[in-house]
C-alpha cells in the first residue's frame, strides 16, 4: 500500500477533473492496483488502474469513495454504488453545488463525508482544493488532507455555503484565465505579432508573472504599480483597464455569476 492510502480507493468518474486528479494521486506514489475506475465512457486510463462500468461484485468495501461525475449525473449512478460501502468508507464528493445534506440522501452508510473543490491544476500539483468535512473521525481529516496535499494548496473552509464563492473564485478561475491568456494573444496580434508568437509571449508572461507574484511578501496590487511608471506605457494600459473600475466589475460580475449557477445546482440537487 502506498503512504498516501491503505485500502482501495474507487473513483466514479475520470473525466478531465476525475483523471486529473488521478494523475495527480500517481504521481505521488499512489499504488495504480489500489485504483479502481468506475466509468463505462472511461479510456486512455493509466496503466494498472482497473476500470469497470459498475461496482466490483466481490463484495469489499473502498476505504475511499471519490464522486467525480457531473452534479447531473449523481441519481444514476448512487443507486448502484451507495449499497457497496461501508460506515468506515470516506466520501469525498468534487460535485459542484451538491451539499452534504444531499450526498447523505443518496449514501447514508458513510459516517465521513468531505467536500472538495478542486481546479485542473491539481494534475500537475498546483491546484487548489477547498474542504469542508461532516462527520469527520480525526483520521478522516488526516486522510482527506494526505490525499489532497499532493495536489496544491488546501484550504479547509468552515461553513458549507462557502462553497458558492469558493467555486466561483478556484473552480472556475482556472477558465478565466485561460480566457484572459487567449485575449491577450489575440491583442498582441491584433497589434502586428504572429498570431503564434503572440500567444507564446502572452502564455510566458501570465506564467512568468503569476509565479513572481507567489514568491512576493507584496500583494498584487503594489506589484502592478511597481511595474507601471508613471506616465509609461504600463500605467497607459492600467488606466484602461482601472477607468470606472472596468476590470474589478468585470471580475466582480463574472465570479457572481457562477456562484449563482452553483447555488441554482445546489437547490436542483436538494430537490432530487
Amino acid at each position: 500500500m502506498s503512504e498516501l492510502l491503505e485500502g482501495p480507493l474507487w473513483l466514479v468518474g475520470a473525466g478531465n477533473m476525475g483523471g486529473a486528479m488521478l494523475r495527480g494521486w500517481l504521481a505521488a506514489g499512489l499504488d495504480p492496483r489500489q485504483v479502481t475506475v468506475i466509468d463505462p465512457m472511461a479510456k486512455d486510463l493509466p496503466e494498472g488502474v482497473l476500470a469497470l462500468a459498475a461496482p466490483p461484485p466481490d463484495g469489499a468495501a473502498p476505504a475511499v469513495l471519490v464522486l467525480a461525475v457531473k452534479p447531473q449525473l449523481l441519481d444514476t449512478v448512487a443507486p448502484g454504488i451507495a449499497p457497496a460501502l461501508e460506515r468506515e468508507t470516506l466520501l469525498v464528493s468534487i460535485l459542484a453545488g451538491v451539499e452534504v445534506s444531499s450526498l447523505r440522501q443518496r449514501f447514508p452508510k458513510p459516517e465521513g463525508v468531505v467536500r472538495v473543490m478542486p481546479n485542473t491544476p491539481v494534475a500537475i500539483g498546483k491546484g487548489v482544493m477547498a474542504l469542508h468535512g461532516s462527520g469527520l473521525s480525526d483520521d478522516a481529516a488526516k486522510l482527506a488532507e494526505r490525499l489532497t496535499r499532493p495536489l496544491g494548496l488546501v484550504e479547509w473552509i468552515e461553513r458549507e455555503d462557502q462553497f458558492d464563492a469558493v467555486t466561483a473564485l478556484s473552480g472556475c478561475g482556472p477558465a478565466f484565465l485561460f480566457r484572459f491568456i487567449d485575449a491577450m494573444a489575440d491583442a498582441g496580434a491584433a497589434l502586428g505579432l504572429p498570431a503564434d508568437q503572440a500567444a507564446r509571449l502572452a502564455l510566458a508572461t501570465v506564467e512568468g508573472a503569476a509565479l513572481l507574484a507567489a514568491q512576493s511578501d507584496e500583494n498584487p496590487g503594489i506589484l502592478a504599480d511597481r511595474v507601471a511608471s508613471p506616465g509609461g506605457s504600463t500605467r497607459e494600459g492600467m488606466n484602461v483597464l482601472d477607468e470606472n473600475g472596468a476590470i474589478r466589475d468585470l471580475l466582480a460580475r463574472t465570479l457572481a455569476a457562477s456562484a449563482r449557477r452553483n447555488a441554482e445546482m445546489a437547490a436542483a440537487a436538494r430537490g432530487g
